[in-house]
């Protein structure tokens, strides 16, 4: 055989074994990963969040979920499947943040009734205001701890004198968010189903500012619950980034991004009320607010009339012999923006006829 066909034999074989070899390391390679893989996923399963936890989160079923763990992984702290009672986390707060992902170990929730339960609850600079409500007014039991509301305000204005109060209602505070109902934090859960019941009180957060306006607010009238769809705070959030209130730091990180979205979509708001009177409702109501002299409690006779002035005065009170003798003169109410007067009417002058030899 010619030693050139001899050599290139012998590199066709060598190349032919490098190439085994090299097959065969790959995939005993690939096979590695699955072996250690499974064995980690022999280990039991842990209690992990299902998405970040910030301070003061209450728990709710989809907020947590078991998930296999290394054995040699596990802690102490951890929540293991067959020994948690998961019904009893519910309604729970988180203490210290958790990354989505991570195990949930004991040391980072707090139950209610435990110290610091509440203080726990509120996010910084916030406060717990508790507002009575009723069956009516309280959504008929359908709010639950974590839920946002609004809140409606129902007043009748009547001023002395007035034949007819003035009757409105207008929202006072948007998008708070609900801390408890009654004594309870928790939802009470029967066959896989949330249990609707009635309470008196519910426990909201709002900022110190809200507290002062929601404590005037039940010396006014009736407060009313009204609940939040989750699509409210996602169109609402667009509003207040297209108009600028948000301020994203230049080169801030995505994660920086999303917390300060999620802190201007779960903020409370006062500032945006709106209003229905009863003349929105009924032609046979008032639409307008009762004359400034009823609100104030000075009614049409305390209207002075000058008569060396010969103009209209303003409110005040006079006498009583004079008040006497305005009140039987015929009067007209004028209302002039915010300031309303009452004008007499002047009687007609008598036309007495006169003839050649004088009165007939």
């Amino acid at each position: 055989m010619d030693r050139k066909k001899l050599f290139l034999l012998l590199g066709a074989l060598v190349v032919a074994l490098v190439t085994s070899l090299g097959a065969r390391a790959l995939l005993s390679g690939g096979s590695a990963p699955q072996a250690v893989a499974a064995k980690m996923l022999d280990g039991p399963k842990v209690l992990v969040s299902q998405r970040a936890l910030p301070i003061g989160t209450i728990i709710t079923a989809d907020a947590l979920a078991f998930q296999p763990w290394p054995k040699d992984l596990v802690q102490d702290a951890y929540f293991l499947q067959d020994k948690t009672d998961m019904a009893k986390l519910l309604g729970t707060v988180v203490k210290n943040p958790i990354t989505a992902g991570q195990p949930v170990t004991t040391g980072s929730l707090v139950a209610p009734g435990d110290r610091g339960f509440l203080a726990a609850a509120l996010g910084a600079g916030m406060r717990a205001v508790t507002i009575p409500v009723s069956s009516r007014t309280g959504v008929a039991g359908f709010v639950f701890p974590g839920d946002h509301i609004d809140l409606l305000l129902t007043q009748s204005v009547k001023g002395e004198g007035e034949s007819q109060p003035l009757r409105a209602t207008e929202t006072i505070m948007k998008n708070l968010r609900v801390l408890a109902t009654d004594q309870s934090t928790d939802q009470e859960t029967v066959d896989g189903h949330t249990r609707v019941k009635g309470f008196s009180l519910v426990t909201v957060e709002a900022t110190p500012k809200i507290a002062e306006e929601l404590s005037v607010a039940e010396s006014i009238g009736t407060i009313s619950l009204s609940l939040r769809s989750i699509a409210d705070n996602s169109a609402e959030l667009e509003q207040v980034i297209a108009s600028g209130q948000i301020k994203v730091p230049h080169g801030a990180s995505k994660q920086e991004e999303d917390r300060l979205l999620k802190t201007a979509l779960t903020k409370p708001v006062d500032k945006t009320n709106t209003y229905v009177t009863g003349g929105d409702v009924s032609r046979f109501q008032r639409k307008t607010m009762p004359t400034a002299n009823a609100i104030n409690g000075v009614t049409s006779g305390d209207m002075v009339q000058s008569a060396h002035s010969g103009g209209r005065a303003r409110l005040g009170v006079a006498p009583a012999d004079t008040l006497q003798q305005i009140r039987r003169t015929p009067t007209v109410r004028v209302t002039r923006g915010k300031e309303t007067v009452e004008v007499p009417i002047a009687p007609m002058p008598t036309i007495v006829p006169v003839g050649p030899m004088g009165v007939f």
